[in-house]
């Protein structure tokens, strides 16, 4: 099987080549825009601009796990506009026209970042409710890739992805967004897990996973990642937060209920 990586230099991407390239039965193909010049197995591309040199690196692909992108969940509609939406559009448009059969794409958890105080269970079918461009552009992709999935052969998987910290990603109370953000860590084996078993897992047609590990009180539903890959986490951590970590916990719980992300009115006066 040959799978390509895009952003296969950031810490999802290479800890995804990593997991890929220790199958005897997978070969692994990396694109980005970034890498080191001696590399020459890495190609290097701007994915932003579509171009046929770089696409001609899709031929004889069976499944592209897409991860390149914006990696900032605070970044501008600029940012999100060139390097999500033109990125995943040009890559799926090079995944089309070879052919490819499954296309495996990083969404993220702030698809439903609004719900970070409210008791609902988080279901991929849940309705979206995104904070920030970011989110939005993760939604909007997820859409595209769904109707491109339905009008060709290709399958599309989309990832609502956990929060995985670079390295050795030890979860704890530095991690940011308080125990919202450690409910929702995602440990690298479980992390490899999922990629293995998106790229390998007997699947057809479209689908939208959460991917987290099985962290304590934890509001992410997988019943779907287990039943349509045969996702389980193996990892798990317990959230826990120090004194200012429940002060800041505290201020935003606060923020949100006196005008919740999202809201179709302001806190004072008209919209216009």
């Amino acid at each position: 099987m040959r799978v390509l990586v895009t952003g296969a230099t950031g810490n999802l991407g290479r800890k995804a080549v990593n997991a890929l390239a220790s199958r005897d039965d997978v070969a692994v193909v990396r694109i980005d825009q970034r890498g080191t010049d001696g590399d020459a197995s890495l190609v290097r591309a701007d994915l932003a601009s579509y171009d046929a040199d770089w696409a001609a690196q899709f031929r004889d692909v069976d499944v592209v796990v897409h991860l390149a992108g914006e990696q900032s969940p605070v970044a501008s509609w600029d940012a999100v506009l060139r390097s999500n939406i033109d990125v995943t559009v040009n890559v799926l448009r090079a995944a089309d026209q070879a052919a490819v059969r499954r296309f495996v794409f990083a969404s993220s958890n702030w698809v439903l970042a609004g719900y970070r105080f409210t008791p609902h269970r988080l279901m991929p079918t849940t309705t979206p409710r995104p904070v920030n461009p970011y989110g939005v552009s993760k939604l909007l992709l997820e859409r595209i890739g769904l109707d491109t999935a339905a009008r060709t052969d290709m399958a599309f998987l989309a990832l609502r992805i956990g929060y995985c910290q670079p390295g050795d990603n030890v979860p704890g109370p530095h991690m940011a967004y308080g125990r919202w953000g450690q409910q929702m860590w995602l440990s690298n084996e479980d992390w490899a897990q999922a990629v293995e078993r998106s790229c390998t897992a007997t699947f057809e047609g479209s689908a939208v996973l959460n991917v987290m590990s099985d962290n304590a009180s934890m509001r992410w539903d997988l019943a779907d990642s287990a039943r349509v890959i045969g996702y389980r986490p193996r990892r798990r951590h317990t959230p826990r937060l120090t004194p200012a970590r429940h002060i800041e916990d505290a201020v935003a719980r606060l923020r949100e209920a006196a005008r919740p992300p999202m809201s179709p009115t302001p806190l004072l006066g008209s919209r216009w």
